[in-house]
């Protein structure tokens, strides 16, 4: 079963603007994500057309200018509707995340003609984007990326394989990072690949413990040509492209785990003020009470301390640390603050009847993705110690 819709989460917000955008968010979740969530995950099937759909609504540009198409809105508010959403269905949420960080390069590093060109179709929703950065050799350590390209006249020829790819498959274009050069983080690039392109083909979906409307899958390249002009960047700035759009991406991933986690914790709320035990509701045990006080204060404190991010980023500050420490602590927020709802649901917790477990298993992959929560320790680590 879905739960019952929640109250709305007390947010502020900048702007008269921003509050209708989450309240447009939060009508379209209840319209069109949650009634379909754990059907479609069930089953595997991925929602193009609600991507679309936020297309129309524009949702799936907010934080990119006006002149392409985008809402222009500030991360704060961005990664406000990306938490509403998630919580709705986290291959939504995710997938937005996923289609704005494959935007990213583009929108920041294209040049003027190139962002004219490309920028307002993947913006309105006709496009759906992918992110390729890691490979089966190169995960964490992703200057170690061996896709090559070759230029070869006004054309690279690239072969290789790429890994771990959402929307693999599925996807309408590819930001790619390839080897145009040397070894390490100096000889690598980035493209605009386009989906259609001959020698590029995706091989079956993996198969996951949850986000299965989500398609991950591997890419290969097999002497797939790509006019020059799709170069974005200059050769050799593709680790750094890489690098800014993961620093924003990580506050993507740090929004949907609060979205998942709050999911979770009105999940359990509604529950428990509902199941009798001993003639009255479990809300009224302490023991039950303190764990949903628990999980309250984890949500309430991931959500500060990706806004908090999001701000410094909005004011033009370095924000690398600061994504790294939410991406941190918001994905391990949510993976205790699921499991707690599986145990305050007791057996119904554990079954499929309720949202719980597949909350459970969602909330896993987001320790993983975009850099394990190991590689976030290393850098916030890295910053502290001024290396």
């Amino acid at each position: 079963m879905s739960p019952a819709p929640a109250k709305p989460v007390d947010r502020q917000l900048p702007s008269d603007e921003a509050r209708e955008l989450l309240s447009l968010t939060r009508d379209l979740v209840q319209r069109e994500l949650r009634p379909r969530a754990a059907e479609d995950e069930a089953v595997a099937r991925f929602p193009r057309e609600t991507f679309r759909t936020l297309g129309d609504a524009g949702l799936l540009s907010l934080p990119y200018g006006e002149q392409y198409g985008g809402g222009e809105q500030p991360y704060e508010v961005y990664l406000q509707v990306l938490e509403e959403l998630a919580a709705g269905w986290l291959a939504v949420g995710l997938g937005v995340s996923v289609h704005t960080l494959s935007c990213h390069a583009l929108a920041t590093f294209g040049t003027e003609e190139q962002r004219d060109r490309w920028l307002p179709a993947m913006l309105s929703g006709e496009q759906l984007g992918a992110y390729c950065l890691s490979e089966p050799q190169s995960g964490s350590d992703a200057a170690a990326l061996r896709t090559r390209a070759d230029l070869d006249g006004d054309e690279y020829v690239v072969n290789g394989t790429k890994a771990w790819i959402t929307h693999g498959g599925r996807a309408d274009f590819y930001s790619t990072m390839v080897r145009t050069g040397e070894d390490g983080a100096r000889g690598i690039s980035c493209l605009l690949v386009p989906a259609d392109s001959q020698g590029l083909s995706a091989a079956p979906p993996e198969h996951k413990m949850g986000m299965s409307s989500s398609p991950t899958a591997q890419l290969h390249f097999d002497g797939v040509r790509v006019d020059r002009e799709r170069r974005i960047g200059d050769e050799g700035q593709g680790f750094q492209i890489a690098l800014s759009a993961l620093d924003s991406g990580r506050l993507g991933i740090a929004a949907c785990a609060i979205g998942v986690a709050q999911a979770a914790l009105d999940l359990a709320v509604e529950y428990a003020g509902t199941r009798e035990q001993f003639g009255r509701p479990i809300a009224d045990f302490q023991g039950l009470s303190f764990m949903l006080a628990d999980m309250a204060t984890q949500v309430e404190a991931g959500r500060a301390l990706y806004l908090s991010a999001a701000r410094r980023r909005d004011s033009g500050l370095a924000f690398s640390k600061e994504a790294a420490m939410a991406k941190l602590f918001c994905t391990d927020a949510a993976m205790r603050v699921t499991t707690d709802a599986v145990q305050v649901l007791g057996g119904y917790g554990y079954t499929q009847d309720y949202p719980a477990e597949r909350y459970m298993r969602e909330a896993k992959v987001l320790q993983i993705v975009e850099g394990t929560n190991q590689i976030q320790r290393l850098v916030i680590g890295r910053h502290l110690t001024g290396k």
